[in-house]
């Protein structure tokens, strides 16, 4: 058991799960105070690093892709301080943070955890039914339908239809982009049969975003109807190629042995060259891995 308490939260692993709970402080961003508590499973995790500065560090997860519908639905766009994955780490607790660094990777490695991607959410989406409002509008998710509705100042060629309900099963894809510079930015849904390139002003599926500071919400309501999508990975696999006669009978054997040993030893150079894995344990695994072969 590894636990770390900060003002900006507490995370806990307990050897085969991190629970992600959200500080009180007044600086913790609205994003995460209303996303809650994250419960991540180990084989969801990348690698954890610790990045110290001179007043203070911070601990950083990084995600398998595809692992978490919120960071599919964002795209990476989130901002630092909405980023759930991230703990400010006061200076007189740094040793605290190299401990749990420490625990993580140990997991990590006695797992043999790949870091490369996932088909299939791992993390699961907020919890519904919620409901965000920003910029043109207001979007509201129950599992089933979202619904979106207008505000004063939406545009008058988007507002005349009314509110919008939209079947889950009619979306094809959901974007949530923040505003950047002088670009406002969105949360986009894609219905079946009605793809459209007009801006988000103009857009009935979308919700306009200007900058505020309840945009982020509505990252949620994306990442809640994200998660109950096809996954990205799943949804363009290629189907299985056949077997030549007789290769299911023969089983594994000592070729797919050595193939497996080959595909790890790949896979702790990539977390060592990551920095998941230190000097000393790549050598080790390595070591062992060897030794197999």
């Amino acid at each position: 058991m590894a636990e770390i308490i900060q003002r900006d939260g507490t995370w806990i692993f307990d050897g085969d799960t991190l629970r992600l709970t959200p500080g009180r402080d007044k600086n913790v961003s609205l994003l995460r105070r209303t996303l809650g508590e994250l419960t991540v499973p180990l084989g969801a995790l990348a690698g954890v690093s610790l990045e110290q500065g001179r007043k203070a560090g911070r601990l950083r997860l990084r995600l398998r892709d595809g692992a978490d519908p919120l960071l599919q639905a964002t795209g990476g766009k989130l901002a630092e301080p909405n980023d759930p994955y991230q703990l400010t780490v006061e200076a007189d607790r740094l040793g605290v943070a190299e401990y749990f660094v420490d625990e993580v990777r140990g997991a990590l490695l006695l797992d043999q955890v790949p870091a490369g991607p996932v088909d299939g959410y791992l993390v699961p989406g907020p919890a519904v039914p919620l409901s965000a409002s920003a910029g043109d509008g207001s979007a509201s998710f129950d599992g089933e339908r979202v619904r979106l509705e207008w505000n004063w100042k939406t545009e008058d060629a988007k507002s005349a239809a009314g509110s919008r309900t939209l079947a889950l099963a009619d979306i094809t894809a959901v974007e949530w982009r923040p505003a950047a510079g002088l670009e406002n930015g969105c949360l986009r849904f894609t219905v079946r049969g009605a793809d459209t390139k007009a801006p988000p002003k103009y857009d009935p599926n979308s919700v306009e975003l200007w900058g505020f500071k309840r945009d982020p919400l509505m990252a949620l309501v994306a990442a809640a109807v994200q998660a109950r999508l096809p996954h990205p990975a799943a949804a363009v696999d290629d189907p299985p190629a056949e077997e030549p006669d007789g290769a299911a009978a023969l089983g594994p054997g000592p070729e797919a042995d050595h193939d497996a040993l080959l595909r790890r030893l790949r896979e702790l150079g990539e977390l060592h060259r990551q920095g998941v894995l230190t000097d000393e344990e790549f050598a080790l695994a390595k070591q062992a891995v060897l030794k197999r072969l």
